[in-house]
């Protein structure tokens, strides 16, 4: 993983002081392109250890068509809790009262993701993102389009129409509840000897937090549906647009920088399950995944 690296020296060395809708800042780059064979191991991060749990159950997410983060919650899952949490408390007038960072404001989301899980009435009423990733992929305008991204790999491997897009200009207004639309916003497959890639396109990339998850289920994804249409695996390519570290995150990256990669691991689908929409938890396992300890950083949401 020196690719992802040598991607935080950049920004670190080229990066430009900008403003952003958080207000924390950020030190950002435009255009930037890293490349993964899959071949050669998964690409997750080993310099710091990352949540490979959340990662499968967030892709087994977008791909069931959900945006509602009940079945996170319920998985021990919470990467997507504080964009509802924002909005139930402004609904709610509560902004002020509980400050970002204090221990009344962490115990009171800890509150409100257990009634996400215990409480169907209230998930649906404040768990709910809005028409996000999953929204996109499987009902674009009526358009499942991950399935026919999948019978078009099986049936015409060589068309360059292998695209899955999570840009609705129509929904974007609507997604205020995530508080964001869509980072990583259109997708490619390519087939070539019968060996699968993929290729992302991701508009804006917290690089600390979100780029090692983003790498991982990305090249998950295509491991997936690698194996649904029976081909091998190829590579991983993902492309940025606004790729940066919030302020808040250079020391964390520094002691990123200062750790040396180890091995990758492995990865191991059943197969057995030849439907991308019949995989479950269980069907995905990562082997020999042995990484530096985990670095915390905080969230801008």
């Amino acid at each position: 993983m020196k690719q992802y690296q040598k991607l935080i020296r950049y920004i670190l060395d080229e990066g430009v002081r900008k403003d952003d809708r958080t207000g924390t800042g950020t030190l950002s780059i435009f255009g930037y392109q890293m490349r993964f064979d899959l071949n050669q191991g998964f690409p997750l991060v080993t310099t710091k250890s990352v949540h490979f749990k959340s990662i499968v159950h967030e892709l087994l997410w977008f791909i069931r068509g959900d945006t509602n983060i009940r079945y996170l919650v319920k998985n021990g899952v919470s990467i997507w809790n504080d964009w509802p949490f924002e909005n139930w408390l402004r609904e709610n007038a509560m902004q002020l009262d509980f400050p970002s960072g204090s221990s009344e404001r962490k115990a009171l989301m800890s509150d409100f993701a257990s009634k996400i899980a215990d409480d169907q009435a209230f998930a649906e009423k404040f768990g709910c993102l809005g028409p996000v990733y999953g929204k996109q992929w499987r009902q674009f305008e009526g358009v499942d389009q991950l399935a026919i991204i999948i019978d078009n790999l099986k049936t015409n491997p060589d068309s360059r129409r292998h695209v899955v897009s999570a840009w609705n200009p129509k929904d974007i207004p609507v997604m205020v509840k995530a508080g964001l639309p869509p980072c990583h916003t259109i997708f490619q497959f390519y087939v070539i000897d019968n060996k699968l890639s993929c290729q992302l396109y991701q508009r804006s990339a917290d690089v600390f937090l979100g780029v090692p998850f983003n790498i991982a289920s990305y090249a998950l994804l295509t491991e997936m549906i690698a194996h649904v249409c029976g081909l091998q695996l190829g590579e991983f390519i993902h492309t940025f647009g606004d790729a940066h570290l919030y302020i808040n995150h250079l020391r964390q990256a520094d002691e990123l920088l200062a750790r040396e990669p180890v091995k990758l691991p492995r990865l191991r689908i059943n197969r057995r399950v030849d439907n991308i929409f019949e995989f479950v938890f269980d069907d995905i396992e990562l082997l020999g995944y042995r990484p530096h300890a985990a670095i915390a950083a905080p969230v801008a949401v």
